[in-house]
């Protein structure tokens, strides 16, 4: 284990009803990880913690989409999301299963 895995890491999203999927508009670890969800919270964005979701949003290229096995686990997220803000429920927000299908090394990014 190397010194870069025991740092914190942060992704954020992005998603417009123009595109097909959210895009990864931000990520990083240590410092800009920390400054990633001190801006969100400055923001009053939602900050979700998985990390098995993020170490897999991590393989996505900045700007690129996420790939389709995300597409489930992330959607959730967003609709969980939206029912708070709406002013919904006050349910937990949806643990992550894994995708779902596997990613292969030549799925992990999933250009426009």
């Amino acid at each position: 284990m190397t010194k870069a895995d025991n740092l914190k890491s942060a992704v954020a999203l992005a998603y417009l009803e123009a595109d097909v999927a959210p895009r990864v508009v931000a990520k990083g670890r240590g410092v800009i990880a920390e400054e990633i969800i001190s801006r969100a919270r400055e923001h009053g964005v939602y900050v979700h913690e998985s990390p098995e979701l993020v170490a897999l949003l991590m393989q996505v290229d900045l700007d690129d989409r996420i790939p389709p096995q995300l597409y489930v686990a992330v959607a959730e997220l967003l609709a969980w999301l939206y029912r708070i803000e709406s002013g919904g429920s006050n349910e937990t927000p949806p643990l992550f299963k894994g995708p779902a299908h596997p990613i292969r090394p030549d799925q992990a990014v999933n250009s426009p």
